[in-house]
C-alpha cells in the first residue's frame, strides 16, 4: 500500500493498482461503494493519470482509487511537515474512533512512521530518532444502549484494526469515559451517570462528553509519555463545527478550534486531515479495503445535529461547500496557542521548510488567555471582566467555578437553578476545578505581592 510510486500519472503519485487503460471499469469498484458515487461516462478517465476507473466524489472531479488515495496522503502529509506537527524525538498518541476519518490518520501515519524508519536504516550516521505511535480508544459504551457481546465484539475489532499496524500491546491503549473520575472516585460510572442526567439540554450533553472525551485523551499521553495527540477531525467535521459555534455564540472561540495545531492543552493537539472531506475518506477505507468499526459511535443531537443534517443537504448539492465554510472561518484570527514555539523545532525541520514556519513573535509566546473550565475555549473581554470581578468580591469558591465558564458553557451545560451548582460542580472532574484552584490563588498571591510592593513605597516616600 504505498503511498506514492511513479506510473502512467507522470509521478504524480499512482501506484501499481492505478488504472492505465479503459479496460478497467466500473465492474473494478468495491462491492458497496457503487450505491454512494456518480460514475459518469462523460468523465471516462481519471482526472490525473489518465486511467479507466473513475470515482466522481460527489459529482467533483474524476479519480481512480489510487489516484485520491495519493491527493489525500499528499494532503496529510503537507499539513504534518509545514506545521512541524511531529518531530522525531515525539510520542504520539492517535485518537481512534473506528471511523473512516481516525481510520485514515492512524494508516496515514503508521506509513511516514515506516518511511522514516527505512530511511533510519538507510542512513550511514543514524543521527535522528524515529517518532513514536500509539493508539487511543475512549470507550463510552456506559452511556449506551447496546448489548454487551456487540459492545465487546467491537472492541476486539478496533484492537484487531491496530495490532495489524502496530504489534504490541503497549501500542494500544483503551480507556472508559469514566476513567477520568479515578482515583478520586471509586464509582466512576455512576458519576458519570449523574452528571450527565443533571444536564437538561441535549447539546449541551454533547458538547459536555466531547470535553470528557478530550480529558480522557489528555489523560491517557500525560500517564504514558506522549508528546502529541492526533485528531482525526477532517474538512467535514471542522465545517459542522464552524457552524454550530457560530449558532451556539462561540464566535470569539471559534478560531482556536479549528486550527492544524491546538497547544493550550498539557498535551499539544493536531489536526492533519483537516483539508479532506469526509466523503473523501470513506470511499479511500473501501477502496483500500481499510476495516472500521462504527458501532459504539454516539448520534449527534441537538444544535449539533441539526446542523450535521444541514451540512449532509449541503454536500449532496455540492460537496467544496464544506471547504468553503472551513476557508471561510480561517480568515478569522487565531491564537497565539495555535502554533508551536520555534524552540527545538528548527533543529528538526528541512532547510527548505524553515521560512515557512509559523514563527512566534516573543511577545507572544507566554501562554496569558484565560480559559474556560469546562470547555477550555478562550475567555472575551467581557467573559474576562466578569472573572476579575468576581475574583476581588465573591466570598464562595462555587462562584469563581462559575465565573470561569463561558458563556455557551452557562447557557448548555450547566444546571438550570443556581441551587444545583455545587453538586453540579462536585461532579465534574477534579482536574478541572483543581486548574481553577490555582489560577485563582496564584492570582492572589501575585495581588498581595503588588499591593505589599506599593504600601512599601507610600512608606518610602513618607
Amino acid at each position: 500500500m504505498a503511498a506514492a510510486s511513479s506510473s502512467s500519472c507522470g509521478g504524480a503519485g499512482c501506484g501499481a493498482r492505478c488504472s492505465s487503460s479503459t479496460s478497467s471499469s466500473v465492474e473494478d469498484a468495491p462491492e458497496g461503494i457503487l450505491g454512494r458515487l456518480s460514475i459518469s461516462g462523460a468523465a471516462a478517465s481519471c482526472g490525473k493519470c489518465g486511467g479507466g476507473a473513475v470515482v466522481v466524489v460527489a459529482g467533483g472531479v474524476g479519480l481512480c482509487g489510487e489516484c485520491l488515495r495519493a491527493q489525500l496522503f499528499g494532503k496529510f502529509k503537507l499539513a504534518v511537515t509545514s506545521n512541524a506537527m511531529v518531530r522525531p524525538t515525539d510520542s504520539v498518541l492517535v485518537a481512534f474512533s473506528g471511523g473512516p476519518a481516525s481510520r485514515v490518520a492512524l494508516q496515514f501515519i503508521h506509513e511516514m512512521r515506516s518511511k522514516a524508519i527505512e530511511s533510519w536504516d538507510a542512513s550511514n550516521s543514524e543521527a535522528l530518532p524515529v517518532f513514536n505511535v500509539g493508539v487511543a480508544f475512549v470507550d463510552e459504551s456506559v452511556l449506551l444502549s447496546k448489548p454487551e457481546c456487540e459492545v465487546e465484539q467491537a472492541t476486539e475489532d478496533i484492537k484487531s484494526i491496530v495490532s495489524s499496524l502496530l504489534p504490541g500491546d503497549n501500542a494500544m491503549h483503551i480507556a472508559s469515559l469514566d476513567d477520568v473520575f479515578s482515583p478520586e472516585s471509586k464509582d466512576g460510572e455512576g458519576r458519570l451517570r449523574e452528571l450527565v442526567g443533571m444536564i437538561t439540554d441535549d447539546t449541551g450533553r454533547e458538547d459536555l462528553l466531547q470535553c470528557l472525551r478530550m480529558l480522557s485523551l489528555q489523560k491517557i499521553a500525560l500517564e504514558n509519555g506522549y508528546t502529541k495527540i492526533m485528531l482525526g477531525s477532517c474538512a467535514s467535521t471542522i465545517a459542522c463545527h464552524v457552524l454550530s459555534a457560530t449558532v451556539k455564540g462561540q464566535g470569539y472561540s471559534l478560531p482556536a478550534d479549528i486550527q492544524y495545531v491546538d497547544t493550550r492543552w498539557e498535551v499539544p493537539v493536531v489536526l492533519p486531515l483537516r483539508d479532506c472531506l469526509a466523503q473523501e475518506l470513506s470511499l479511500l477505507c473501501e477502496f483500500d479495503s481499510l476495516k472500521t468499526q462504527q458501532l459504539l459511535d454516539r448520534p449527534c443531537s441537538g444544535i449539533n445535529g441539526l446542523v450535521a443534517s444541514f451540512v449532509a443537504r449541503l454536500r449532496e448539492e455540492n460537496p467544496s461547500r464544506e471547504h468553503t465554510i472551513v476557508r471561510t472561518a480561517q480568515k478569522l484570527k487565531p491564537f497565539p496557542f495555535n502554533k508551536f514555539s520555534a524552540n527545538g523545532y528548527h533543529d528538526f525541520l528541512p532547510s527548505r521548510l524553515r521560512p515557512k514556519f509559523q514563527d512566534v513573535d516573543s511577545d507572544e509566546s507566554a501562554f496569558s488567555e484565560v480559559l474556560c473550565l469546562i470547555c477550555r475555549s478562550p475567555f472575551s473581554e467581557s467573559e474576562l471582566q466578569n472573572v476579575e470581578s468576581t475574583r476581588h468580591t465573591s466570598q464562595k469558591k462555587i462562584d469563581l467555578y462559575t465565573a470561569y465558564c463561558c458563556q455557551s458553557c452557562h447557557f448548555q451545560i450547566l444546571p438550570g437553578g443556581r441551587d444545583l451548582y455545587d453538586h453540579f460542580f462536585s461532579l465534574l472532574p477534579r482536574f478541572w476545578t483543581e486548574r481553577v484552584d490555582t489560577a485563582s490563588a496564584s492570582h492572589s498571591s501575585l495581588r498581595d505581592q503588588i499591593e505589599d510592593y506599593l504600601l512599601e513605597d507610600d512608606d518610602d516616600g513618607n
